[in-house]
């Protein structure tokens, strides 16, 4: 096991009670919009990611690590929304338009953290159960 591998946590509302594919599909979303986060649009149809932060690098190169926890409420989402935020952590927040769940009410469901070093993330989300 590598110590110090860089990883993503992904945080799931379980108080949703969403099927399981749609837990699938909004961590998708929350994993990829946080890679997004460091895309840079360079001219028409290319894209390119800024791999200057050495956790980010290492990450793409690597083995993907993530990790899916879940918290009990939109409060402690945003809890951890803010956290990350005031930490400098890359964090992406999913907010679900509503069409195939929650009764056409945009919901949010999830967020990714990092990818970061673990003693980043952990200090966030390390007291969180696994999904």
């Amino acid at each position: 096991m590598i110590v110090n591998e860089p990883k993503q946590v992904i945080v799931v509302r379980t108080d949703l009670n969403m099927r399981k594919g749609k837990i699938a599909a909004q961590v998708a979303h929350a994993s990829l919009g946080a890679i997004l986060n460091y895309a840079h649009q360079l001219f028409e149809g290319e894209i390119k990611i800024n791999v200057e932060h050495e956790a980010v690098r290492e990450w793409l190169s690597g083995r993907f690590k993530k990790i899916c926890v879940g918290v009990a409420s939109e409060a402690e989402l945003l809890e951890i929304f803010n956290a990350a935020h005031a930490a400098g952590i890359n964090v992406k927040l999913i907010r679900d338009a509503g069409l195939t769940e929650f009764g056409g009410v945009p919901t949010l469901t999830c967020l990714a953290l990092g990818p970061d070093w673990p003693d980043k993330i952990d200090a966030i989300s390390g007291h969180l159960r696994l999904l």
